[in-house]
């Protein structure tokens, strides 16, 4: 029996794929079957832990989800970025260039994070903010 936690699915008329469980994640609510977001290749969403892509949402580029994070809504997660640990990127917020979101941290709404920021701890990047650069975003404030 595979360990696949999804397979990719073609969508006529585009170079992206759909996600589709090959399994029940509970953590996440997805049933075996239920399809998820849109990807470039395999690399964007890791087979292992509880990492999800909802179905409106796309990760592309060499990006990738992994470890429990989740990127929903018609969130974007594209260049190199990365999602991981339990962070959450949802809305329609964006994560892009070689920009880290981990540990407990969320970035939400309009939201894009690009660069190479990290965002990390239990912060929450919200609203229409623009965090770009070198920065780090730690600890359990409120970017808003």
């Amino acid at each position: 029996m595979s360990n696949q936690k999804y397979d990719l699915v073609p969508v006529e008329g585009s170079e992206l794929f759909r996600v589709r469980a090959l399994r029940d994640i509970p953590r996440v609510g997805v049933c075996a079957g239920d399809l998820g977001g849109w990807v470039t290749s395999e690399h964007n969403l890791s087979q292992t832990g509880d990492a999800w892509i909802g179905d409106r949402a796309r990760v592309s580029d060499s990006a990738r989800v992994s470890d429990s994070a989740r990127v929903s809504g018609r969130a974007q997660v594209f260049g190199s970025a990365r999602v991981c640990g339990n962070a959450r990127v949802f809305g329609r917020a964006q994560v892009s260039g070689s920009a880290r979101v981990c540990g407990n941290a969320w970035v939400c709404g309009n939201a894009w994070v690009c660069g190479d920021t990290r965002v990390d701890g239990s912060e929450l990047v919200d609203g229409s903010e623009l965090v770009d650069g070198s920065e780090l975003v730690d600890g359990s404030e409120l970017v808003d």
